[in-house]
């Protein structure tokens, strides 16, 4: 625990959907899902308007669509994530050499290894320009916490949801993480919380006069050691620059119950292949391969073999798949198919190849293409999925509202226009082709702010927002005023 919190944590609010908004002016303040569409879909992200109905991330979309039937509901469009968490990461980095992403949207920033902040004011104007920078270079929000550790750098940030900041003073931890529900701290998911409820501990100040060999009991040694230290505010977790990963995989849930075996199969070594593209992407070779398989009736089944060393071999990946496919029973249907590879190293292991080098005397290896395929990419025949963007060689750039029947309905907007109108096609239009996203925001070079100081229209964001930290809002948060916290 440190005595400054020098440690931020950055979460982007509802960002899949928030970056929707802000790509389709028609979309702005409206209840807006993100996630798969079909009938076993999930969502990934839901906007705060659609919030209010109840619907949250990783609910089934069926039920989603229940409880906010009037939503705008589009299937991801992760390049173009990856593009604006790339810009938000960027300015981490040039905060603090110790960046620790989560996600896409998350990460923790040690704010004193980059001399960025030293004491509780430096720290907070650091956060203050952060937000500003964020907002200046991509047009979205993001909430900040702040405190001595990551654990409560962390509450702080969902306190401070959504686009605020919240400084957690150090020595005020214990008093404010006191009334707390369990759920708060990290490791206590739905089965450890009702564990604890039904031993009558549902606040943190009741896992600290419960004891630390009361939890063990309950909860075993490891588990039980590590919650009490952290109900009293103990974490000295350091932020890690470089996660290390432990495996790379790919998996597809399929709408209908996959029963012919030979697509099965074909399915199996199209994955080994995007699998293999990931690996090579990350600079990576592994030498255990994993298959997935769920079934008709949920049950799910890991297979896996270990090579004689790492490889990232297209083909051995594909053949490893196959042997593993092979003591799978499939009969019943397939709704899941997964592969992957873990044991990773940064080289191969030459022998390997021997594996295939009948294929290769004979020319019929295939090679994965360099280039990273993209997951979002529209292929042959243009599935025209709601939410992704089109160009019509007459009207211009827009976005798909929906398709059926043969058609497909357009709305004609950029992130810079009024609300578009809207126009219905035949799915075979010629005129209408697959577009890439268009910025967020549009600037001038000389315009892109840093961290470190932020120019021309940054600056008034930073006084604009600097305004904001200190009072209470609608956003959530701590009041300022209460003891420990600044708001």
């Amino acid at each position: 625990m440190r005595n400054a919190p020098t440690i931020l944590h950055l979460d982007m609010d509802a960002f899949f959907a928030q970056a929707e908004q802000a790509s389709k002016p028609s979309l702005r303040g409206k209840a807006v899902v993100v996630g798969g569409l079909g009938p076993r879909g999930v969502v990934a992200t839901a906007s705060y308007e659609a919030r209010v109905f109840g619907v949250h991330s990783a609910m089934p979309m069926a039920q989603a669509r229940r409880l906010a039937p009037n939503a705008a509901y589009l299937t991801p469009r992760f390049a173009f994530y990856r593009s604006i968490s790339d810009q938000v990461m960027g300015l981490l980095r040039s905060l603090s050499p110790l960046v620790e992403p989560l996600s896409l949207d998350e990460a923790f920033v040690d704010l004193e290894a980059g001399e960025a902040a030293w004491d509780s004011g430096s720290a907070r104007l650091a956060g203050v320009r952060l937000r500003a920078d964020i907002s200046a270079v991509t047009g979205l929000t993001g909430s900040v916490g702040l405190a001595g550790s990551k654990m409560l750098a962390k509450i702080a940030s969902e306190q401070a949801k959504p686009d605020g900041l919240v400084l957690i003073e150090p020595g005020t931890e214990r008093a404010l993480l006191g009334p707390m529900p369990v759920r708060t701290l990290p490791g206590v998911g739905p089965a450890t919380g009702d564990h604890l409820r039904r031993a009558g501990i549902t606040t943190v100040d009741e896992i600290v006069e419960a004891g630390e060999d009361e939890l063990v009991r309950l909860l075993g040694k490891a588990h039980g050691h590590g919650l009490y230290a952290m109900a009293l505010a103990r974490d000295d977790r350091p932020v890690v620059a470089e996660r290390e990963a432990k495996s790379v995989s790919v998996e597809d849930t399929y709408d209908v119950d996959i029963h012919d075996r030979v697509r099965v199969e074909l399915e199996v070594q199209r994955l080994a292949d995007r699998c293999v593209r990931r690996l090579r992407g990350a600079g990576l070779s592994g030498r255990t391969i994993v298959l997935k398989v769920r079934r008709y009736d949920f049950s799910t089944l890991t297979r896996s073999e270990t090579l004689r060393g790492p490889t990232d071999d297209p083909a051995v990946v594909r053949e490893a798949a196959g042997r593993l496919l092979d003591a799978v029973d499939t009969t019943g249907g397939v709704r899941l198919l997964g592969v992957g590879v873990s044991g990773l190293a940064d080289f191969t292991q030459e022998d390997l190849f021997a594996q295939v080098a009948e294929a290769r005397a004979e020319g019929v290896e295939e090679e994965v293409p360099d280039e990273p395929v993209r997951e979002d990419a529209v292929p042959d025949g243009h599935q025209w999925r709601p939410g992704h963007d089109v160009r019509h060689a007459v009207l211009g750039h827009g976005w798909v509202q929906g398709s059926g029947l043969g058609r497909v309905t357009v709305r004609f907007e950029t992130p810079q226009s009024e609300v578009g109108r809207v126009r219905t096609f035949r799915i075979d239009d010629p005129d209408l082709e697959p577009a890439d996203p268009l910025p967020l925001v549009r600037r001038r070079p000389e315009e892109v702010p840093t961290t470190h100081g932020a120019v021309g229209d940054a600056d008034e964001a930073v006084a604009d927002v600097a305004g904001e930290v200190g009072d209470a809002g609608p956003a959530g948060g701590v009041p300022a005023g209460r003891p420990g916290t600044v708001r």
